[in-house]
């Protein structure tokens, strides 16, 4: 089932959940499209992503759960999901290509719709966007805009090396550059031979 929730009702769930994970002590961070259109991105529609710590799932699902939210406990292992009637949250407790406690104190205490809350670095929302494509799912689509939209606080050099193992992440970076979205990569400095000439 996809999430199929307006702007609106987004971001009034957004407001909804940050109140009772707070209230319920459970530590957060605001990650993806959410996170990227709070730092000036474009308005989306999908899902809530917040970012969890194993150990708080448990008590973040609980509290969810007792305001009304249905659990889904789906097949993969990173996540839990709960629906606010049509709006998807999604409960990340392993964030594709980052470190857990890195990511949470890389986050920037932000106003977000006049709710304080934890909103993950634009550095790290490119990394966990680029490093969560597979092959069978590319979205470069959905993240040029958020890339166009960001691209002056983003630490383009930082964001390679953390990526650079991914072919994914490379064609973003091939494109993102064709597109004037970045700037090319600095060429690698070749040192001059240390060559001795002697006459014969």
């Amino acid at each position: 089932m996809e999430c199929e929730a307006t702007f609106d009702e987004l971001t009034a769930s957004l407001k909804r959940c940050a109140a009772w994970l707070r209230d319920a002590e459970v530590g957060f961070v605001l990650a993806g499209s959410l996170a990227a259109w709070a730092r000036g991105g474009p308005p989306v529609s999908g899902d809530i992503d917040f970012l969890v710590r194993p150990e708080q799932v448990e008590r973040a699902t609980q509290a969810l759960a007792e305001h009304g939210l249905r659990i889904e406990q789906p097949p993969e292992s990173w996540l839990v999901k709960a629906w606010d009637e049509e709006v998807l949250v999604d409960l990340i407790h392993q964030p594709a290509g980052l470190e857990l406690e890195e990511t949470f104190q890389r986050a920037d205490e932000l106003s977000v719709l006049s709710v304080d809350m934890p909103v993950m670095s634009v550095d790290d929302i490119l990394v966990n966007k680029l490093l969560s494509f597979e092959e069978h799912y590319i979205d470069f689509v959905g993240l040029l805009p958020f890339a166009r939209s960001l691209r002056e606080q983003a630490d383009w050099d930082a964001v390679r090396r953390r990526t650079e193992h991914s072919a994914i992440a490379a064609g973003f970076f091939t494109m993102a550059e064709r597109l004037g979205i970045v700037g090319s990569a600095a060429a690698p400095v070749v040192a001059e031979p240390r060559i001795r000439v002697t006459s014969a």
